[in-house]
């Protein structure tokens, strides 16, 4: 809500009441002439004031941080000798971390509870500003993580405190105006973390949080997140025979055959995609020399990461980035401007060295492939050649329903290259976004040293957000590597280049698509698409005429041989998630015909067999999210 005020001078709370945006989840924070503060400070006659509630970024933001506070006020009652360092909103809540604490989830009822007590005494935060940096020290001595962050601030930038009864802590705010707006909060996680994220430094307890202002909105984010762990890709890859992680290889998943009959048709549907656009296709070594990782800058800011190995007294590094190899290949040849755009995918297995507290399943490991790509081209090819890329990725995202934002990341303070190079740079992808017709958020400051780039964020089927793919225009690379064409004028120059990696990781992609499907994958990547379902044994020749003739047909088909019976056998293929199960009896038998279930259990009698192969064959050329047999529209993705 956006208003300018008129009149006499009146906080921003009373111009909150005048307006009626007083109630739980309204007027949590508020910005005064375009700068974000605390709903306590006054605005004058003339002033534009917008009012931020919870289903905003800027409300979320300042309600979870007010939240944290509310936390690490119930902890320090309850355990007074712990330290408090930071606590932050996050994407989904909030954390804070604290020294000397040591805690269990089995200390999350009791300090709840202690939340509580807090949130009924309805403190209303008071904001403190230090006249210098001494007198902020001198408040905080008792707290070396304070004292040091204190000790880092610019000189003469203002540093700030709050109040919330006895808690009082280094912030910059703003905060609630209220802390019994917190009407609802769940403690989620206890992990360790260091300071600064620096493994030299201490050790902290990290407490993670979520709250709402109403308990209605606590209890669907709790259903969300149960909904969420029946989803888990870890959980549900076991069941599914998928893959696994074993400790001889932390980091590095194992993919089992029905996993990697998913991999390979997930790389070779993008391969194709590619071919079609274009792309031509280069396999680089995984171990290069440490020489290739001097000359790209690899070496200097990314050595921690990278395993290194002695071949005959000579460093070599596994490979983290496919980057390298590909200048490499660029440059076995000269080039000129007519072979512009050149287009060069590479599905590269890379290495990089993760902490073992970060590993995650599919989504952080220490082993992937990466479905990179690197174009060549001329200044004046940036826009239409982003445009391309971007079509590419509406193509791929939408072949498995997935909604994604766009993000355009501008030049940081640490960069390379003139401001005219930057400015060609940025404009180039900027054009191509609006040209695109997508929305996209622009991150100041937030590109690479080396170029701006543009990030794509999917929402899955539970609007959960992931970081996938990238474009990003390198000025530094092809520098670096001395990479050149011939102009049209006859000229030697340097190529522009873009990285593109649109599913990122693959394995981390899959991870997301079993959780997205719930392991209920559609037709043309499902790893079970058909089981047979002999009645009894005398049916199991005409069901393996059948197996046969589908799997001429390219379709993945089993048969259940077993002893069981016919409707545990069925449930067994529910569980396995067979998109198809053909049972046959004596009925079907005698005619030549089938009878066919759906996974979600509709049925079909009396098939024949060329009607149920064709339908299925259209069903996976189409990759439709949906069966296309008669059963009425049943959408994989439930």
């Amino acid at each position: 809500m956006r208003i300018t005020h008129k009149g006499a001078e009146k906080t921003l709370i009373e111009i909150a009441r005048d307006h009626h945006q007083t109630a739980a989840d309204q007027a949590i924070t508020a910005s005064l002439n375009g700068t974000q503060t605390d709903l306590f400070h006054t605005a004058l006659d003339g002033d534009v004031i917008e009012f931020f509630d919870f289903s905003t970024p800027l409300g979320k933001e300042t309600f979870w941080h007010s939240s944290a506070h509310v936390l690490a006020q119930a902890i320090l009652r309850l355990y007074p000798d712990a330290k408090p360092t930071i606590g932050p909103a996050i994407e989904q809540g909030f954390y804070y971390d604290f020294y000397n604490l040591s805690i269990s989830e089995h200390d999350f009822k009791k300090i709840e509870e202690m939340v509580q007590e807090v949130v009924n005494e309805n403190f209303k935060p008071e904001r403190m500003v230090f006249k210098n940096k001494k007198e902020a020290l001198e408040a905080f001595k008792d707290n070396t993580f304070k004292c040091e962050l204190i000790q880092n601030f610019e000189e003469g930038s203002p540093i700030t405190a709050y109040r919330q009864g006895e808690f009082f802590d280094l912030c910059r705010g703003p905060h609630l105006y209220n802390i019994g707006k917190v009407r609802a909060m769940k403690l989620t996680k206890v992990s360790g973390a260091y300071w600064k994220g620096d493994a030299n430094n201490p050790v902290l307890t990290r407490v993670y949080g979520i709250s709402f202002p109403d308990k209605k909105q606590l209890k669907a984010y709790l259903d969300h997140i149960e909904e969420a762990k029946k989803r888990d890709h870890r959980k549900l890859g076991a069941e599914l025979d998928l893959y696994s992680f074993h400790e001889f290889g932390p980091g590095m998943p194992f993919f089992h055959p029905r996993g990697m009959l998913m991999l390979n048709k997930l790389i070779g549907y993008w391969r194709d995609l590619q071919y079609k656009a274009g792309y031509i296709e280069i396999k680089t070594p995984i171990l290069l020399n440490q020489g290739l990782w001097e000359q790209s800058g690899h070496w200097a800011n990314y050595r921690e990461n990278m395993y290194t190995t002695e071949v005959e007294k000579a460093t070599f590094a596994v490979k983290p980035m496919n980057c390298p190899g590909c200048m490499l290949y660029y440059g076995c040849k000269q080039h000129s401007y007519r072979e512009f755009p050149l287009r060069v995918m590479e599905f590269g297995q890379v290495h990089r060295h993760e902490f073992s507290g970060a590993l995650s399943g599919l989504f952080r490991v220490r082993s992937f492939v990466q479905d990179d790509a690197h174009i060549f081209m001329r200044e004046d090819q940036i826009e239409s050649e982003i445009l391309n890329v971007l079509k590419l990725v509406e193509i791929l995202y939408s072949t498995f329903g997935l909604k994604y934002s766009l993000e355009l990341s501008t030049r940081p303070e640490k960069s390379i290259g003139t401001d005219e190079m930057w400015e060609v740079a940025t404009n180039g992808l900027r054009k191509a976004l609006v040209a695109s017709g997508h929305d996209f958020k622009i991150n100041e400051g937030d590109g690479a040293f080396y170029g701006p780039k543009i990030d794509f964020k999917i929402l899955d089927a539970l609007d959960r957000k992931w970081q996938c793919g990238t474009i990003q225009l390198d000025m530094f690379l092809p520098e670096r590597f001395n990479l050149k064409y011939t102009d049209s004028d006859g000229q030697e120059k340097v190529p522009v280049m873009i990285h593109r990696a649109i599913l990122g990781s693959i394995e981390r992609f899959l991870g997301i698509m079993v959780e997205h499907f719930a392991g209920k994958f559609p037709l043309w990547i499902s790893p079970r698409q058909l089981v047979i379902v002999p009645v009894t044994d005398r049916h199991a020749t005409y069901g393996e005429s059948i197996k046969e003739v589908f799997e001429t047909q390219g379709f993945f088909v089993d048969i259940d041989s077993s002893n069981e019976s016919v409707s545990k056998k069925i449930r067994n293929a529910q569980l396995l998630q067979y998109n198809y199960m053909l049972i046959l009896g004596d009925k079907e038998v005698e005619q030549e015909t089938l009878s066919i279930r759906a996974r979600s259990n509709e049925m079909l009698n009396d098939l024949k067999l060329q009607t149920v192969l064709d339908s299925l064959k259209e069903e996976v050329a189409t990759k439709s999210l949906k069966t296309l047999l008669p059963f009425g529209e049943v959408s994989t993705c439930k």
